[in-house]
């Protein structure tokens, strides 16, 4: 057992070396941070990644937890292909869910693993310039026609600027973003969480883009694990956006995986957060954990 770890600490050096100063943009899904044991298990791990030298900022989303208080309020929610209509009832209780609970449990966990952390959301120190989203003509799965949709309060990223980011890593602290962004007459919107940690990325040429959702990424048959695909380049994943074979709440990860593959030379990992070391494995072993993609 001893030898079997000082075996591991060896495969571990050279991505250790190779790592040492290179930005890393973490995204946690909502089902990642829901559990309290997971959501202190995975702080460890980037506790660990920001102690031997790696710079990490962390971007969440939390629409599961919206979702159940949602319910629990009456509040009727709409989501197409994967994103959620934000209406004004939503966009209340996305605040307090997203820049309150969750960037405050997030951070917290983060302090208790000895990383000093600042919460922000997309509008501090004009991180994240957005627009509110026009209404869009789409083809509805749901319904099987194509229809007007107003997303509502949602927003779409026009510009982001990382130096804020840069300052608190560069001071040794640990940002934590949460996905709620401001228009220029600081009107607040809903931003998906994917997309503003891939405009980060590429603002920051961040050397990965980790998505740590419930699954352990990307299979050729959804029920399969022996399908796992370890590796894909760019060119591949567009051709399973296009065969329609992934799930709708795949398609917002997918699109600014593809934008973010398209501008640089960032790699992107797709792994189960709420699998114990799963990001250790992904980071610092030759097999990984997920699904990485490549830009060729």
């Amino acid at each position: 057992m001893m030898t079997d770890r000082l075996e591991l600490l060896r495969e571990a050096l050279p991505y250790i070396q190779k790592f040492k100063g290179k930005i890393f943009v973490v995204k946690l899904s909502g089902k990642v941070t829901e559990d309290p044991t997971t959501r202190q298990s995975l702080a460890e791990e980037i506790a660990l990644c920001h102690q031997v030298g790696i710079h990490i900022i962390v971007v969440h989303g939390g629409g599961n937890q919206v979702t159940h208080l949602a319910r629990r309020l009456g509040v009727e929610q709409r989501i197409i292909l994967g994103r959620r209509v934000t209406d004004d009832e939503t966009l209340e209780l996305a605040k307090m869910i997203f820049a309150g609970k969750i960037n405050t449990e997030v951070a917290a966990a983060l302090y208790r693993s000895g990383v000093p952390t600042v919460g922000l959301t997309g509008f501090d120190g004009h991180l994240v310039r957005a627009r509110r989203r026009e209404p869009q003509r789409l083809w509805n799965p749901t319904t099987g026609r194509e229809e007007t949709v107003d997303y509502g309060h949602v927003g779409d990223v026009e510009a982001v600027n990382g130096r804020l980011l840069r300052l608190l890593m560069e001071n040794g602290y640990l940002p934590v973003v949460c996905c709620l962004a401001a228009d220029d007459q600081g009107n607040i919107v809903n931003i998906n969480a994917d997309t503003i940690a891939a405009e980060l990325a590429a603002d920051l040429d961040a050397e990965k883009l980790v998505l740590l959702t419930d699954v352990d990424g990307l299979f050729l048959r959804r029920d399969d694990p022996t399908t796992k695909l370890s590796h894909l380049t760019r060119a591949e994943l567009e051709e399973l956006l296009a065969s329609g074979y992934l799930t709708e709440g795949m398609l917002p990860k997918a699109d600014a995986i593809l934008r973010l593959l398209a501008r640089g030379r960032t790699t992107v990992h797709i792994i189960n957060g709420c699998r114990r070391n799963a990001l250790l494995q992904e980071i610092f072993t030759d097999a990984g954990s997920g699904t990485m993609i490549r830009p060729t």
